[in-house]
């Protein structure tokens, strides 16, 4: 019987290759179909996965949260909800997919999701900055998470994020480039 606790713990165990048949082939008497049924008939939120995390992490003020996105392909999917044309980084251009906006943690040998928000701007009205500092904010003041690195590419480096970054005392880290922020009151562009 497949359940939310097996699935999940599966994407925890398996960074690359997520799919249905990849899951039925590592557990016992479960088929393809099987999995594929669960997926349709539940939904697994971004709380129920960190009531399964939040006691695997190492908590300390030296780990990292990543946050990044990444577009699920579905280019041959044609009446899956979500789906929609966006800029895969992956690919290098458009490709029906879903987005999906990523928060990790990690202590540098494990990673872990701590939050995930499905990017839908026509259903909530929410930019991928938007989930940004919502999943930053609720990962410092409701998770409890005492990471002091949030680690992120540059298309999160608006202005507003980088200041929120610093107003909860957080060091940044732009991805690939690598630099740092400076310990510096962060203003408005001109």
């Amino acid at each position: 019987m497949m359940t939310k606790q097996k699935y999940i713990e599966y994407l925890i165990s398996t960074p690359i290759n997520y799919t249905c048949y990849n899951l039925s082939e590592h557990l016992e008497d479960m088929s393809h179909d099987v999995v594929s049924n669960f997926l349709k008939r539940n939904r697994i939120t971004a709380r129920e996965v960190w009531t399964l995390v939040k006691n695997l992490i190492h908590n300390t003020e030296s780990a990292y949260l990543i946050i990044d996105d990444s577009v699920q392909n579905k280019q041959y999917s044609k009446s899956i909800e979500l789906v929609k044309k966006q800029y895969s980084g992956a690919v290098g251009g458009l490709v029906r997919g879903i987005g999906v906006v990523n928060l990790v943690h990690s202590d540098g040998k494990e990673h872990y999701p701590a939050d995930y928000r499905i990017y839908d701007n026509t259903a909530d009205g929410k930019t991928k900055n938007d989930h940004f500092k919502d999943m930053l904010i609720n990962a410092v003041a409701d998770k409890g998470i005492r990471a002091k690195t949030v680690l992120f590419d540059s298309w999160y480096a608006a202005w507003q994020n980088l200041k929120l970054v610093d107003s909860l005392k957080l060091t940044f880290y732009l991805c690939p480039l690598g630099y740092t922020a400076k310990k510096q009151p962060l203003g408005k562009p001109q």
